[in-house]
């Protein structure tokens, strides 16, 4: 799909690269972390605002005249670097002191699991995955069957399970509720690393973080943001842990 020249030029000047997944949907790349722009007949929703990006709201303005919400899949502050452009924005109540502490401002409007937002012809589904963090949530696109799952799926990447809001017993329940869904979905888009990945990775990460869990596997030692962790290499992706 070829954008025309003043949208090329505005989305170059915001220092993004824009990719379309299809006529009504786009990936932003920023450095290691990406986030989405869903388009539907009445409502556009940007899925997150990246880490160093300060203008998501041009780019997806650029992309559609429809009005644009936002949704954050959670608080980690490489997922809400462009926040400060919008008054409100959806995300699970979970997540709102990790949010506060971030320093960044508007409205947190409340989304749960089973929740559900209709973007005009296009109903989005919230799934609420704790244990990366508290709030963490995904997007099912029902009648695309995609899941855009945020950080707590990814392969070939790295999934931050230190720190004091991340809970590895957690995580675990919430992909076992995951592979209960797998029929709704074809295709997973996490904001990290490997895109598509498929369902089949789900069960994975799971037997992975119980291994983990289990102490069956054994990491080695690292530091990372002045803090020591643990890092379990499991060949399909990696885990930080605490030690």
């Amino acid at each position: 799909m070829k954008m025309d020249t003043n949208t090329a030029d505005i989305i170059a000047s915001c220092g993004a690269q824009v990719i379309p997944m299809n006529e009504d949907t786009w990936r932003i790349e920023d450095g290691e972390v990406r986030f989405f722009l869903l388009k539907g007949t009445e409502k556009a929703l940007l899925i997150d605002t990246g880490m160093t990006i300060r203008q998501p709201k041009e780019i997806a303005s650029a992309l559609t005249d429809l009005p644009v919400m936002l949704l954050n899949t959670h608080a980690d502050r490489d997922h809400i670097g462009g926040n400060d452009q919008f008054e409100s924005f959806y995300m699970n109540p979970a997540d709102e002191a990790q949010y506060s502490a971030s320093g960044k401002g508007g409205r947190i409007i409340p989304v749960r699991d089973g929740d559900e937002i209709d973007l005009g012809n296009r109903k989005l589904r919230i799934i609420h995955l704790p244990g990366h963090t508290p709030g963490s949530i995904a997007v099912l696109d029902v009648s695309r069957r995609v899941l855009l799952s945020g950080d707590p799926i990814q392969e070939h990447g790295r999934i931050f399970m230190f720190g004091e809001h991340r809970n590895l017993e957690d995580y675990i329940r919430s992909l076992e509720k995951l592979e209960t869904m797998v029929g709704s979905f074809d295709e997973i888009w996490p904001s990290h690393a490997d895109l598509p990945i498929f369902p089949d990775c789900i069960s994975r990460l799971c037997e992975a973080a119980e291994r983990i869990l289990g102490k069956e596997v054994q990491g080695h030692e690292a530091e990372l943001f002045g803090k020591k962790i643990l890092v379990y290499d499991m060949g399909f992706t990696t885990f930080l842990c605490d030690e």
